[in-house]
């Protein structure tokens, strides 16, 4: 809900004025339209929010797809963001547009790749390699991936980092926020200054291949034995700031799953969820980023494969102490307690109007409702987003604080991992799931559930 949700994305779309692009579309049309999701204004006659603007034909997403696979970097990013929405914010035509941002950034010249290998690896980087294959067969914001086998035969993806990128991210987020700030009349509420820190923080992050790979090796270490999830190795030889080398995997991104059986289908988001359960209460510790692709499904070792760790990042015990208390209080329906956890937490500070509390509870229990009810969660059949939607006008009018900086990262993971449960029309049981995190949580800090409930 505090990350950078669909209205974001719209805004920083609009700040993205790109040559070329901004007089071939006026994208001046997606600022009004998110002018008037700021005001509570509904599209008309329309499913998807997104849908009631006019610029946003396929004809002109299409546009707008192949001038952010050209510009990488940070504007890739968000148009990766806008790939992964909900039916209610953006049509499904439109989001097999917005795929292939995911896949589909353009290469780099040869010889400039060749200058990064040699540059990070040595002259003679090739000696360590049997063969590498100067064609990459993937593109993303920060990098492009090529296929290699080592010298003992064992075939690898090697992560070429785009040159430039990283020294950009700082003076392309800054203009960003510029020209939001110039163009949009940004409520008070929304806070951009802290979305864009963070936003910034991350992209830095992820610019340093050197810090995704021990994070890589750290979750190797918390899943050693999982039954359904498997961490690739990293070599650590061909890996440096700007090159990560892992071990090649097989698998497809699990928006290519909609088609598998039920049963397959509610397995993996059963999964999908236990992880980001345990990653967030029993690591500490959590992969971040929901893209699909970061995700594969092996349907021959029917295990899911976890890529990119760029974004991996801790939480505060005192962090996660307050908040597994607002996911119990809105799974037993207990207002106050979302209300007086909230305020421990410091997402409200006990100086805002009713309005104000009232719309920040419903949306915590409208998040909470998978874990509410012992029945399966038809997560295909709920409207999560669209009621959502429905109450951040009021919270960015009347909201007094930015929220913790731990929340965007976990709330992007969060939404993320419910999308797609949606997106594989999972119906699955989730209160147990929870229930046992919450047992297992306070058991390894020495506390019964009735001791908790006293402090």
């Amino acid at each position: 809900l505090n990350t950078l949700c669909p209205l974001d994305l719209m805004l920083i779309l609009k700040g993205y004025s790109l040559p070329g692009l901004a007089v071939s579309l006026g994208l001046g049309t997606l600022a009004e339209l998110a002018q008037k999701y700021l005001n509570g204004e509904k599209p008309k006659d329309t499913h998807s929010l997104l849908d009631s603007s006019p610029v946003l034909s396929e004809a002109n997403a299409e546009k707008i797809v192949d001038t952010l696979c050209r510009v990488r970097g940070a504007a890739l990013k968000i148009g990766q963001m806008l790939s992964i929405q909900d039916n209610s914010f953006i049509s499904p035509q439109l989001q097999r547009i917005f795929e292939r941002v995911r896949q589909s950034a353009d290469f780099m010249p040869t010889w400039q790749m060749f200058k990064v290998l040699v540059e990070e690896l040595g002259p003679d980087w090739q000696q360590k390699l049997a063969f590498f294959e100067e064609q990459p067969f993937a593109a993303a914001s920060i990098g492009q991936v090529h296929l290699g086998v080592l010298n003992d035969g064992r075939e690898v993806a090697m992560k070429i980092q785009y040159p430039g990128i990283s020294e950009s991210i700082n003076s392309d987020i800054d203009n960003l926020l510029l020209i939001l700030k110039m163009n949009v009349g940004l409520p008070e509420g929304l806070f951009p200054d802290n979305s864009i820190q963070v936003l910034q923080r991350e992209l830095a992050w992820e610019c340093n291949y050197t810090r995704e790979a021990a994070c890589a090796q750290r979750f190797r270490q918390l899943l050693p034995d999982d039954p359904f999830f498997y961490v690739p190795k990293v070599i650590d030889d061909l890996t440096t700031k700007r090159i990560l080398t892992m071990e090649l995997v097989s698998g497809v991104p699990l928006d290519h799953c909609t088609n598998l059986s039920q049963d397959i289908r509610n397995e993996i988001c059963y999964n999908i969820l236990r992880l980001c359960l345990r990653e967030v209460f029993e690591f500490r510790f959590m992969q971040t980023d929901p893209n699909w692709s970061n995700f594969f499904y092996d349907a021959q070792k029917h295990k899911i494969t976890l890529l990119d760790f760029g974004a991996s990042r801790e939480f505060r015990k005192e962090f996660t102490d307050n908040y597994i208390e607002v996911m119990k209080a809105a799974a037993e329906g207990d207002r106050t307690k979302v209300l007086q956890k909230s305020r421990d937490l410091k997402f409200l500070t006990g100086f805002e109007t009713k309005v104000l509390e009232e719309a920040h509870i419903d949306a915590v229990m409208i998040l909470g409702e998978a874990f509410a009810t012992s029945e399966p969660f038809d997560f295909g059949a709920q409207n999560t987003t669209r009621r959502i939607h429905s109450l951040v006008p009021v919270m960015l009018k009347h909201r007094l604080v930015p929220p913790p900086e731990e929340s965007y990262s976990l709330h992007r993971k969060m939404a993320g991992s419910f999308l797609i449960c949606a997106k594989l029309k999972a119906i699955i049981p989730c209160q147990q799931l929870f229930q046992d995190v919450y047992g297992k949580y306070w058991e390894q800090a020495g506390l019964t559930s009735d001791e908790v409930s006293t402090t």
